[in-house]
């Protein structure tokens, strides 16, 4: 499952650096599927494909946040998820909208991280 940013967080940005993904962003931050990874186009699960560096809204306006599509909790990167690791308050924990195997995590840092990504 992808983690998720409590509502505790301080805004103190430990978190950030240490996503793998890219997937983490400041409150009000804007973000791209790109960004972080390999992928140049992506496809919604409406079927419209968009560029990866195309600007997605924010999840938060209020403080940071993960974008669960892009969270593999550090899954071929590290033995447990860095954003946890470091937060200083605890607030990152697993979110529970976004319950994924660990071979469905695998493939999504591959689909992400491969050079050949569409």
């Amino acid at each position: 499952m992808a983690i998720i940013i409590t509502d505790e967080c301080i805004n103190c940005g430990a978190c950030e650096p240490e996503c793998p993904n890219t997937a983490i962003y400041e409150g009000g931050v804007e973000w791209t599927w790109g960004g972080g990874t390999e992928l140049k186009q992506v496809e919604l699960e409406d079927g419209t494909v968009i560029p990866g560096d195309a600007v997605q809204e924010p999840v938060s306006d209020e403080f940071y946040y993960i974008v669960p599509d892009k969270c593999t909790e550090c899954t071929g990167f590290h033995e447990e998820p860095q954003c946890a690791a470091v937060c200083p308050v605890d607030c990152c924990v697993p979110d529970p909208d976004y319950v994924e195997t660990e071979e469905e995590l695998a493939a999504k840092k591959e689909w992400m991280h491969n050079e050949m990504a569409a």
